[in-house]
């Protein structure tokens, strides 16, 4: 099935990459089963901690997420304000 690399930054394999036996549905959590030829064994593992996670919409390209500034909750602002005057006929509260 491939390969994984552990991207979760706080797992103690972080960074290290594994053969994937198969992914099944653990608890309503999409899982990996990973075997580690080192140690001869198998291991579980959330599919959202490795490279073959889904891709997350909010996340920026540096892997940060994207949260709303101060800037862009002003312009927001000030668009459900003229968005409500021409609904109300040009009156605002």
């Amino acid at each position: 099935m491939g390969w994984a690399e552990i991207r979760h930054p706080f797992h103690p394999r972080r960074g290290q990459r594994f053969a994937v036996l198969k992914a099944r549905y653990v608890a309503g959590v999409d899982t990996l089963i990973l075997r580690d030829d080192g140690e001869r064994l198998s291991f579980a593992i959330a599919r959202e901690w490795t490279d073959l996670a889904a891709p997350n919409p909010s996340q920026r390209v540096d892997g940060s997420t994207a949260r709303l500034d101060l800037g862009s909750l002003c312009d927001l602002v000030a668009l459900l304000e003229i968005l409500a005057a021409r609904s109300c006929g040009g009156l605002v509260k």
